[in-house]
């Protein structure tokens, strides 16, 4: 689930190509921290970040001391335990600054994963994983789970499980016509496939968990959904990457098809333009890297290097002067958020600038 055992290589091999001089306020490689330290062992990782209803943008992350941070007896913590917890930070000047870490939900449970969805009637969605490694007792497991906040995300609700054995990667996706998609993916032993669950009430109620033909493949899957110009769905799968459309909202899916490129962690922005911007880890090297597409996903980019770091799980939010702000971690020990900002200009070119 999420690859929960990373390649050692990559690990150590994690390394940046921005100086200290290459981060000069004036460079067009300039970026900022996130956050360094979520106050839970300085290991932050998988953010995702949304505009909330207030103007204020809200970035999460799994908050723990290391990839896998399982629990561990603390008497203090929800439950008895520690773990891996959903940590957020605050910018109210579109990504320059951030706040101080606020911790947001915290079970007994390693909460990983998170991605948030501001809704048009103010509540915010936000879903995540649950992990359980193979024990004595029980199986390797993890639990899909939802919670809603009404006051950005001062105060979440109950959490609940939507799906057992069911991984989430990233954002519910609302529809044009008000449906929400929830990517999530399946992996065993035998096999991986994406996957999708939808709502039509505003999230109160889910449909079952969607399976995405594969036609054979292994996709460990990380799915992401976009909806294309014409209503059509267009959901794309992790590792040797591949797509499968819908043309009913998702209720039905094409058999998946490989694309000439592979990635993980993929995740879909539309431009102010109105091309696609797909945020990857990029597999050569191990970078996080972006592809353009102005053709509605027929053709893709090469990759664009956002930064050399492995650790990728980007996420992207339009800032309000139509430039876009990309957030990703950096792998490894004491694993930090970092964002930079770009704009898709008219030709469908990159421009980065600072922030």
């Amino acid at each position: 689930m999420k690859n929960i055992v990373l390649i050692a290589a990559l690990l150590v091999g994690a390394q940046t190509i921005l100086s200290a001089d290459e981060n000069s306020a004036d460079s067009p490689f300039s970026f900022v921290y996130v956050t360094q330290d979520g106050g839970n062992g300085a290991y932050e990782a998988f953010p995702d970040v949304c505009r909330l209803a207030d103007g204020r943008l809200l970035c999460v992350f799994y908050d723990g001391w290391g990839h896998i941070s399982l629990p561990t007896p603390d008497a203090s913590r929800p439950g008895g335990v520690k773990s891996g917890r959903i940590t957020g930070v605050y910018s109210s000047d579109e990504g320059k600054t951030w706040s101080d870490p606020v911790v947001m939900i915290d079970t007994p449970f390693d909460d990983r994963d998170p991605s948030l969805c501001q809704l048009a009637d103010g509540r915010l969605l936000c879903d995540w994983f649950t992990y359980e490694p193979k024990t004595e007792d029980h199986d390797e497991t993890c639990k899909l789970m939802l919670a809603e906040s009404t006051d950005g995300g001062a105060t979440w609700s109950q959490p609940r499980m939507l799906f057992d054995n069911v991984p989430c990667s990233t954002p519910i996706r609302v529809l044009s016509g008000g449906r929400l998609i929830l990517p999530t993916y399946l992996e065993s032993s035998t096999g991986s496939s994406g996957s999708v669950a939808y709502s039509d009430d505003g999230g109160k109620t889910w449909s079952e968990n969607i399976v995405i033909p594969n036609n054979g493949m292994r996709l460990d899957a990380e799915t992401d959904v976009i909806e294309l110009n014409d209503g059509t769905l267009y959901a794309i799968q992790r590792d040797k990457m591949a797509y499968s459309v819908s043309k009913d909202q998702g209720e039905t899916w094409s058999v998946s098809e490989p694309l000439d490129f592979p990635g993980d962690s993929p995740y879909f922005i539309r431009a102010k333009n109105g091309a696609i911007v797909l945020a990857t880890r990029y597999r050569q090297g191990g970078a996080t890297a972006i592809r353009l597409s102005g053709d509605e996903a027929k053709t893709w980019s090469q990759p664009i290097i956002v930064d050399k770091f492995i650790g990728a799980y980007p996420s992207m939010v339009e800032l309000k002067d139509g430039t876009i702000l990309i957030v990703y971690y950096e792998e490894g020990e004491n694993s930090n958020i970092r964002a930079r900002r770009f704009q898709v200009k008219d030709d469908n070119q990159v421009e980065w600038l600072p922030l």
